[in-house]
């Protein structure tokens, strides 16, 4: 068995000690050979593999939902419209068992149904088929390659469906051989069970091979599944938001068909990950006053180029964002907006046009306003109490910076250690404020944000940028030693 990291590797040596214990089966009776129909997994049907999973507990989250008729969530499930159901049978963790997966096929032998569990070898795909397990969970990081080869062709030769769980790129590599044609990228962290809804993009990026990416946990919301549809992946699993709440089903599947909403809002965020290297954040150089500023920057790596739309010593103009538009790189408008306003028409029509990628909300925008465009929102921290503003606004992502009373945004300030670090642990997060080439490299490896901003860091003058200083900058925040 590979290394995978700390929350697995625990869950699946309990599993095998109860293996050793009580069998594959955990005491439970099956039949000698299957008895069930075998319905297919993977077939599209048109409209993307979405799963609608029956999830009683979790790490992370402890208790979710009591589920005292397993047939009877599935059926509401039924009801709103899903045809793909994931059973999680993990006893000690998430408090399922194969029980659960038999009497939920058993009761609706017309769907299609996936054993999600920490399955360690031949044995665990023999007893999910004898179950009714039209599909098998296998996670790349938990087993080594021989055995994860040999359980996916067991389970193809018994007419199972295989999702290959990918978290990182060392295993995509694993599976590359294989091919498989099901693959699901999990936004939750393996070590920490902390969500970065970002990173199945992120780690798409190293699958090429013609497959069906399926974008597993982080779903709760509407919202999210329009983000899911508009960046381009074939489906959905969804657990805990509808354990919780069942009724939200036809609410996901309604945002889901809704595809060309979703890829307005949200088509842009594929396309910042192109040149995603792993382990290293993304890297924006904001305050883009000439061409030539953003050309150099653009050459030198930079992932994203930002031009300030509000009252500023940097303001850009309209004019050099269509200058621009040919850089291959993703460029974003940084507004300030009171709560009442809308997104200037002339924004609008640059992103309609895509000259535009995204639009930094800086001000005091309503949710809505946020979620209505391509973008983001930037929160600057003050104090304890404004982290709570982190977990407000909808989308992937937000980016955290600096409070100063006179300005928002380009003042050089550093945010506090602490607020850093808590911020840390409440969610992933971009970083802005204070950063330079002198000490970006160590606050990429203390904090993680997944893409750092700099503005007056990199300048020569206010509004004209330093090559040297933005090729330092760039080189410390993805410098992957020590």
């Amino acid at each position: 068995m590979s290394e995978p990291s700390d929350i697995l590797l625990q869950i699946a040596s309990d599993r095998a000690v109860r293996i050793r214990q009580n069998g594959a089966t955990g005491g439970f009776r099956l039949p000698n050979s299957r008895r069930l129909p075998l319905v297919p997994f993977a077939n599209k049907h048109g409209n993307g593999i979405l799963i609608a999973e029956l999830k009683r507990r979790s790490p992370s989250k402890g208790a979710i939902a009591s589920i005292p008729k397993p047939a009877a969530l599935a059926a509401a499930y039924k009801k709103a419209g899903f045809r793909r159901l994931s059973v999680l049978t993990e006893e000690t963790k998430f408090a399922g068992s194969l029980s659960d997966l038999v009497e939920v096929k058993s009761a609706h032998p017309e769907l299609a149904v996936l054993r999600k569990d920490f399955l360690l070898n031949l044995e665990d795909v023999e007893v999910s088929c004898l179950a009714g397990a039209d599909a098998i969970l296998l996670i790349a990081a938990l087993l080594d390659t021989n055995l994860l080869e040999s359980m996916f062709f067991r389970a193809k030769e018994l007419g199972m469906d295989c999702l290959i769980e990918v978290h990182t790129a060392a295993d995509v590599e694993k599976v590359r051989n294989l091919r498989p044609p099901l693959v699901g990228i999990n936004s939750r962290n393996l070590r920490s069970f902390q969500v970065d809804p970002l990173l199945p993009i992120a780690i798409r990026t190293f699958i090429d091979w013609p497959c069906d990416v399926i974008y597993e946990s982080g779903i709760r919301a509407a919202e999210d599944a329009l983000f899911v549809r508009g960046s381009g992946f074939s489906g959905f699993l969804v657990g805990e938001a509808l354990s919780r709440a069942p009724e939200l089903g036809s609410e996901l599947l309604d945002a889901w068909a809704n595809e060309s909403e979703a890829r307005r809002r949200y088509g842009p965020w594929e396309r910042l990950f192109r040149g995603y290297q792993e382990g290293t954040p993304l890297v924006k150089i904001c305050g883009i006053t000439r061409l030539k500023d953003a050309e150099i920057a653009t050459d030198l790596g930079a992932d994203m180029i930002g031009f300030v739309m509000a009252e500023s010593p940097r303001r850009a103009e309209i004019d050099l964002i269509r200058q621009c538009a040919q850089l291959e790189v993703c460029k974003t408008a940084v507004v300030v907006l009171d709560a009442d306003e809308s997104l200037p028409q002339p924004l609008a029509e640059l992103l309609t046009e895509g000259v535009l990628n995204f639009i930094q909300f800086h001000g005091d925008e309503r949710a809505e306003t946020v979620t209505n465009w391509p973008g983001y929102k930037a929160i600057r921290l003050q104090n304890e109490s404004d982290l709570e503003e982190l977990n407000r606004y909808p989308g992937p992502t937000i980016l955290i910076d600096a409070f100063d009373a006179e300005a928002r945004g380009g003042t050089g300030k550093l945010l506090p250690s602490k607020l850093l670090r808590d911020a840390a642990q409440k969610r992933s997060f971009w970083l802005a404020g204070g950063l330079n080439p002198e000490n970006v490299g160590q606050i990429v490896k203390k904090y993680g944000p997944g893409l750092v901003d700099t503005s007056s860091g990199v300048e020569e003058v206010i509004g004209r940028k330093n090559y040297s200083k933005i090729r330092q900058f760039i080189a410390a925040a993805k410098d992957k030693s020590g």
